[in-house]
């Protein structure tokens, strides 16, 4: 299970379930790591073994530079017309 490839979100709600609320990560937040940690993201492929190196670059950052992260991308679903068939 510690190898399975899953998607960012399904990543983002297992990290939230096991992470206290200081580790709390948003959508946003696992965006710029993805994008600062570009070769532990092979083809944007998503498994349990990043949730440490996420956690070593969470602590890492700023609690300023987290709230402008979690801020900066407010809406991350969108509303899309439904589609009648």
């Amino acid at each position: 299970m510690i190898d399975a490839i899953i998607g960012k979100e399904q990543f983002l709600i297992e990290h939230n379930k096991l992470s206290p609320a200081d580790l709390q990560a948003t959508f946003a937040l696992l965006t710029q790591f993805q994008q600062e940690r570009r070769p532990l993201l092979k083809d944007v492929q998503w498994s349990f073994k990043l949730r440490m190196p996420f956690i070593i670059w969470l602590r890492s950052l700023s609690k300023g530079n987290i709230k402008r992260v979690r801020k900066s991308r407010k809406s991350v679903f969108k509303n899309y017309p439904e589609t009648k068939f």
